[in-house]
């Protein structure tokens, strides 16, 4: 370590632009998980809020809730319990004033697990079915409580009571309403009863004719949601293996520049041991400098970046990420390390 810390006080500039290449990788390592991370929580933020264990559908629908329909015969069949809910989802486009925004409506009954699971940021729960809910990004489009507004095919308007927290539903913006306004935005018959059946409890829904499926085949099921998280694990993966490659072929090249004077350290006495431990520490010096700076300065991005875009900072997935860049480091480095116990002092000083 006392080596390698002389060495890279006396080559500032070429260990400089070393840490921030690597600086560079880890920062843009860090962003896309950050933006992985938000783009899943735009996706999957409702249902998490709903603590749901398990969701009930008809078997035509694929997994996608909001293609499910679920008939009044259908409901008769089944005896819900307290912690069993039926839920309406419809895509629908919001009208108030000259404001037009796509969102997702989700219909739920008063006093079911839903209306009391909603975490509310300012406002009151509906009373009646001319009562709303809105995500609290729409607020960004300038719909405010008081407004009144049209859901898609709904012949009444409804009015806006209060702002939800972590609303969003398959890239949408929630809003909840009631039940019985499903069928109407949804422009079905009164046949038609919910899109599904929600439950937060172990008790599996039993009904020979719905298709059941768990939170995380829910969101597999949601159209994107896997081949959106695939290619941001692929991109990350890659910046991992190139990281690797850029840490070998900086100390490659080092490790060839210094081979005479590793060969008079040889001559002298210095067991190998000790330059491979100097060149290890050299690697991670590099490493934990440039996933310190990178994690400022996602520290500062985090603290300017605009609500409008999607990205979730994990303080967790960071250190993962932290650890699994200090390890491909290593890992980079073991090439020059062999290229260090395979040195002949006598060879390479001429002797």
């Amino acid at each position: 370590m006392y080596l390698a810390l002389n060495e890279m006080r006396k080559e500032k500039i070429r260990y400089g632009l070393i840490i921030a290449v690597m600086t560079l990788i880890s920062y843009l390592i860090f962003i896309l998980s950050a933006l992985a991370m938000g783009l899943a929580h735009e996706n999957t933020a409702a249902v998490n809020n709903w603590q749901l264990t398990q969701v009930a559908m008809s078997k035509d629908a694929n997994g996608n809730l909001s293609q499910s329909l679920l008939t009044n015969d259908d409901m008769n069949k089944i005896q819900l319990t307290g912690d069993q809910t039926a839920i309406g989802i419809v895509p629908m486009i919001v009208k108030a004033h000259r404001v037009r925004v796509s969102s997702m409506f989700v219909g739920i009954q008063k006093n079911d697990l839903i209306y009391h699971r909603v975490q509310l940021t300012q406002g009151h729960l509906p009373k009646d079915r001319h009562d709303v809910l809105i995500s609290s990004k729409l607020t960004q489009k300038g719909l405010k409580i008081g407004d009144h507004m049209k859901l898609g095919m709904l012949t009444h308007d409804v009015k806006i009571v209060g702002y939800v927290k972590n609303a969003m539903y398959n890239m949408s913006p929630v809003i909840y309403g009631n039940l019985n306004n499903w069928r109407d935005i949804k422009g079905v018959s009164n046949q038609f009863y919910a899109s599904g059946i929600i439950t937060s409890d172990s008790k599996k829904i039993v009904s020979n004719d719905l298709k059941r499926y768990n939170r995380a085949q829910l969101f597999n099921k949601m159209p994107g949601y896997t081949a959106q998280n695939s290619t941001f694990i692929f991109m990350i993966g890659f910046l991992l293996v190139i990281s690797a490659v850029i840490v070998t072929i900086f100390l490659y090249i080092l490790t060839i520049q210094k081979i005479p004077n590793f060969a008079v350290l040889r001559a002298q006495g210095v067991p190998g041991r000790y330059l491979v431990i100097n060149t290890v520490s050299e690697t991670l010096i590099i490493m934990c400098v440039s996933v310190l700076i990178s994690g400022i300065l996602c520290a500062i991005t985090a603290w300017f970046i605009p609500e409008a875009v999607p990205m979730f900072f994990d303080v967790k997935l960071i250190i993962l990420s932290s650890i699994g860049l200090v390890l491909t480091g290593v890992i980079g480095a073991i090439v020059p390390v062999r290229m260090i116990t395979k040195i002949d002092p006598i060879s390479v000083m001429g002797g």
